[in-house]
């Protein structure tokens, strides 16, 4: 699964980890992330994020 990166904060979704803190479990692709979830750091929308290569 691939990583993403948030473009406002430089934060790094890791699927393997996922968001706990936030109701995202590990494993959770990023696609599978509610729409309505945010960065943890700095509240950007799904939409501010870009894969990493």
């Amino acid at each position: 699964m691939k990583k993403y990166r948030c473009l406002m904060c430089g934060y790094i979704y890791d699927p393997e980890k996922g968001d706990p803190a936030n109701g995202v479990d590990p494993g959770t692709a990023f696609d599978d992330i509610p729409d309505d979830w945010v960065c943890p750091d700095c509240g950007a929308g799904k939409e501010e994020f870009e894969p990493v290569d």
